[in-house]
């Protein structure tokens, strides 16, 4: 396990390499130019040069390559052209707002799964809840959000549909809202911070939901079909241990890996979601240094987040063959 570990880090720690070439290429080939959007629209063309020299946008691709990755080994993740601050300091300052939307989202999303995935088990007429499923998974992600917007927030004005909370000014020790208010001992502002993650976590949680509980529930049925059911069924095991010992068991492999491509999907999900509902997070952020070529801060978030892409699938790895020992790693 360890050497299989070890493996699996160095390769991880090269693909990182290789995603953050190609997000630098890319960037220097694309008609944007990073001294422009700084300068500004109206500034002259000497100062736009002058900018260009003091950022060594001048020098080769591989050269300026070169100089990030100097920096990278040492923690630093340049300075934002749009911000003007280090790139770590605003990834720190926006990523438990991303980190809270997240984990809100695939809890719902996982909870609704669950349901759907249970429920053709307990009802052999399922087919409308089938049927619906399949309508909601054709809904693009930027549909989805904006519908809800206009419902809950635009028309009933049930829900909050921007930001994270409302007119008070709100920090805590974990920057999770939700959870902050709870151990400063302010549930008003935990309430606050709840209502307004609703629209944009229910956004990010219908595909999950959707995936995960299509799959679950296939792949539950399949299973209960086995005649090692029969098998469990006939030692006079209960109904309930029969589904939890042996077809969860047996169904979590590929259940586990449609949960992971959905949290990786979440990943690129958020960029459209935290856009809709103003939500101050590193989505929210990624777009803003695309739109002015700001190519640290979208190298940092890139980063940030091929960590987390690549951390998820080692995790998965290991999970799936917890759960099926005939997987060899």
């Amino acid at each position: 396990m360890f050497a299989y570990l070890l493996r699996r880090l160095l390769g991880l720690t090269l693909v990182l390499v290789a995603m953050t070439f190609s997000v630098f290429f890319l960037q220097n080939v694309l008609p944007s130019d990073p001294a422009r959007s700084l300068a500004g629209p109206m500034a002259p063309l000497s100062r736009v040069d002058e900018l260009r020299q003091e950022l060594g946008l001048n020098d080769s691709i591989a050269k300026q390559y070169g100089r990030f990755l100097a920096r990278l080994v040492h923690g630093d993740l340049g300075t934002s052209i749009r911000t003007r601050q280090p790139v770590i300091a605003d990834i720190r300052e926006r990523l438990p707002a991303s980190l809270e939307l997240s984990g809100a989202a695939f809890a719902l999303g996982l909870g609704f799964a669950t349901l759907a995935g249970i429920l053709p088990l307990i009802f052999e007429n399922a087919r409308p809840l089938q049927y619906l499923l399949t309508v909601a998974a054709s809904i693009p992600i930027f549909a989805t959000a904006l519908l809800l917007a206009y419902t809950f927030w635009f028309q009933l004005g049930w829900l909050p549909g921007s930001g994270r909370m409302g007119d008070r000014y709100f920090s805590g020790p974990t920057g999770l809202n939700i959870l902050d208010g709870l151990l400063k001992g302010e549930p008003a502002a935990s309430l606050d911070a709840l209502a307004h993650i609703l629209l944009p976590a229910l956004a990010l949680a219908l595909p999950i939901a959707i995936a995960v509980g299509r799959t679950m529930s296939s792949s539950l049925v399949d299973v209960m079909r086995q005649p090692y059911i029969g098998t469990a069924r006939g030692k006079g095991l209960s109904e309930s241990r029969v589904v939890l010992r042996h077809a969860v068991r047996n169904s979590s492999p590929v259940v586990l890996a449609m949960i992971a491509l959905q949290f990786r999907l979440l990943f690129g999900n958020l960029l459209v979601v935290e856009l809709v509902f103003g939500w101050p997070g590193l989505g929210f952020y990624m777009v803003q240094s695309l739109a002015t070529a700001d190519s640290p801060a979208v190298l940092g978030v890139t980063i940030v987040l091929g960590i987390f892409y690549l951390a998820v699938s080692l995790l998965t790895e290991v999970l799936q063959t917890w759960a099926d020992p005939r997987i060899e790693l």
